[in-house]
């Protein structure tokens, strides 16, 4: 984590629960970013936090100590059953919850505390059993969390800790009425530590924190831009018929390390990335349509540096916090001037440097002046024939798609006791 994003207080000057202080020493994290400060100074007073931040800027790790401190601090329920967790942690999209489990674990070796994480689109009848079995802190999406809830796999009536991250997103896809009916579960806000982080405090994210809070504090950290401030962004006006040329050139000029592409579409996703590996790149696929296991598996790659490159539609342009993401390419405007700054936001994370570049073409350059405007400045404009262009270009490559599963079907459903589909609750969760 570079310092320039990091403040002069250390988390050893926090009164920290001495587990906690170990876990984040031997993970090599010393001094607190501005969010944990802030979120931290009033959780460890008991206090409620509804905190906003810019992404990439540390809240996972700002409410998860605050977690881990109070399941140590706080004796248990002594009438806790086996299949009552004492925290509950809920996020939008599966790569979220699986990145809260993976930073959680950091903590949890030291503290003692056994984790779960349950997601739709895998593993069911493994994470059934796990959450019966019990843990101390249940991470998942909304979906999932329901189904197992409903059938009596576990119950919330001991949770101390109660966290809803990325709360703006659980209302864009539309999951909100899950968070409340999960919410509402759970012991009252004044038996209990809750957390709601978001990036940005809207009127429905502060009406839905003080019902479900106890006067909740608001952390607020501003920034100069609503990008992050290292990112250097820029913008070319490419003919759609130049976009491939345009991309496969910059990638060869520029030789990301690590880069996400960004379209509007699955269909444009699928011939974005044929070309990429006609051409002889290293490139993933990421859409919503692509199987759970195969998803964290392209993450898995994206991160070990075996993909250079992960073609994505919006599905993943929130939650995913990977490190060293080099290079954004908007090869499509996004439609929604609030998704460009979160796409943008894949790079630069925790004080590094990135390059944002956007495509504006025929289809999409509608969409640049709302964006314009919504950033409050303007993007610096290219030209293409500074960037040499591929002399050939070989077709794109066919990507294959795998069948649905027998006990599954493309919704992810599972067939009841008549043998019937029955739909799954939250389908994106």
């Amino acid at each position: 984590m570079s310092n320039t994003h990091l403040t002069d207080i250390r988390f050893d000057q926090l009164p920290l629960a001495q587990p906690v202080l170990d876990g984040l020493a031997r993970n090599g994290i010393s001094h607190c970013t501005p969010i944990q400060a802030e979120a931290l100074e009033k959780l460890l007073a008991g206090h409620d936090v509804a905190g906003q931040a810019q992404t990439g800027t540390g809240k996972t790790l700002a409410f998860l100590t605050a977690v881990f401190h109070r399941l140590l601090t706080k004796p248990a329920n002594p009438n806790r059953k086996t299949n009552q967790p004492r925290a509950l942690i809920m996020a939008p999209t599966r790569e979220l919850a699986v990145q809260i489990e993976k930073d959680a674990k950091l903590l949890a070796e030291s503290c003692g505390f056994s984790i779960g994480c349950v997601y739709g689109g895998t593993a069911y009848r493994q994470q059934m059993e796990m959450v019966s079995q019990g843990v101390d802190i249940l991470i998942g999406t909304t979906g999932r969390l329901i189904d197992y809830l409903k059938q009596r796999c576990f119950d919330l009536r001991a949770v101390d800790a109660l966290v809803l991250d990325e709360a703006d997103r659980m209302f864009d896809l539309g999951f909100i009425k899950d968070v409340r009916f999960m919410i509402r579960r759970c012991p009252a806000p004044e038996k209990r530590l809750s957390m709601l982080f978001s990036a940005t405090l809207s009127y429905r994210v502060n009406e839905l924190a003080y019902e479900h809070m106890n006067n909740p504090q608001q952390v607020t950290i501003e920034s100069t831009k609503k990008t992050a401030n290292r990112v250097e962004e820029s913008l070319f006006h490419p003919a759609n018929s130049e976009k491939i040329p345009l991309l496969l050139g910059l990638v060869n000029q520029l030789k990301p390390e690590r880069a996400m592409v960004f379209v509007n579409t699955k269909h444009a996703a699928d011939r974005v990335c044929g070309y990429l590996l006609g051409n002889g790149l290293k490139a993933g696929l990421l859409s919503g349509d692509v199987p759970q296991n195969k998803r964290l598996r392209l993450l898995n790659e994206f991160q070990a540096g075996e993909l250079q490159l992960l073609v994505a539609t919006d599905v993943a342009a929130r939650g995913l916090h990977i490190d060293g993401v080099t290079h954004v390419f908007n090869y499509d405007l996004p439609q929604d001037s609030e998704d460009y700054v979160h796409r943008v936001g894949r790079t630069a994370r925790a004080g590094a440097s990135g390059e944002a570049i956007s495509f504006a073409c025929e289809d999409y350059a509608y969409y640049l002046p709302d964006i314009e405007t919504f950033i409050e400045r303007s993007l610096e404009t290219r030209a293409i024939s500074d960037v040499e262009l591929p002399q050939e270009i070989k077709p794109a490559q066919r990507i294959a798609k795998k069948p649905a599963h027998n006990a599954r079907n493309r919704s992810g459903s599972r067939p009841n006791s008549a043998g019937q589909r029955s739909p799954r609750r939250s389908p994106k969760s």
